[in-house]
């Protein structure tokens, strides 16, 4: 089994962060937004540029506003916050299946983030917003890198843009219902798994070999 990892909003808690970040350089770049969770909560697609295309940016300073953004989650001292629970379910999951990470963000930070809290010897891939392609592509070579097309795969996420890239890339979508999207955004992209908790997503995932998740 192979499970895949959103990063923000999923095992790390950078609502706050993205917030305040977004505020800082759209002041920055001359156009003066607070950003709400409702305007993340709105996105089709999760990601820096489309936050700075959602909050009206002029066109030719979207790409900075993205840049601008990814470089202060990089210059923060301290990583985010992981959510309770989530350190468990990695090293729980561990021990039976192959994990990788895919995100938005820098692989630095992720990096970063996994030596705060012990995990780096977990995680087999960290895709960053750095390598190209779309989030279909990088799900696909991540379940190609991990694993065999026997292997059965999941891509866990908190947007309704994770669901419908699992959807594409033919594994098994689980979205959980702390991150940066609604539940009712959630359900209306027709995910196989909606979890509320990290005690319901290991229960979900960690099943005895030979048992299908779905059964």
């Amino acid at each position: 089994m192979i499970v895949l990892f959103d990063f923000d909003g999923v095992l790390a808690d950078t609502l706050d962060d993205m917030l305040c970040f977004s505020e800082i350089v759209c002041s920055q770049l001359g156009h003066p937004r607070k950003p709400t969770p409702a305007d993340l909560d709105a996105l089709d697609l999760m990601s820096f540029y489309e936050f700075g295309k959602k909050l009206a940016l002029p066109q030719d300073k979207v790409q900075d506003f993205a840049t601008r953004c990814l470089q202060m989650f990089a210059q923060r001292r301290l990583p985010p916050k992981i959510f309770d629970g989530m350190q468990e379910v990695v090293a729980r999951l561990s021990t039976r299946t192959k994990i990788g990470i895919i995100t938005g963000n820098s692989a630095q930070v992720v990096t970063k983030f996994l030596d705060q809290y012990g995990l780096t010897g977990y995680v087999s891939q960290v895709t960053g917003v750095d390598l190209p392609g779309t989030r279909t592509d990088k799900i696909r070579r991540a379940v190609n890198y991990l694993g065999t097309s026997e292997d059965a795969a999941y891509m866990v996420g908190d947007a309704v843009s994770d669901i419908r890239a699992a959807r594409e890339a033919s594994v098994t979508s689980v979205a959980v219902c702390w991150g940066h999207q609604s539940g009712k955004r959630l359900v209306a992209a027709g995910p196989d798994y909606l979890v509320h908790s990290p005690k319901e997503l290991l229960a979900i995932l960690d099943r005895p070999a030979g048992h299908s998740p779905h059964s």
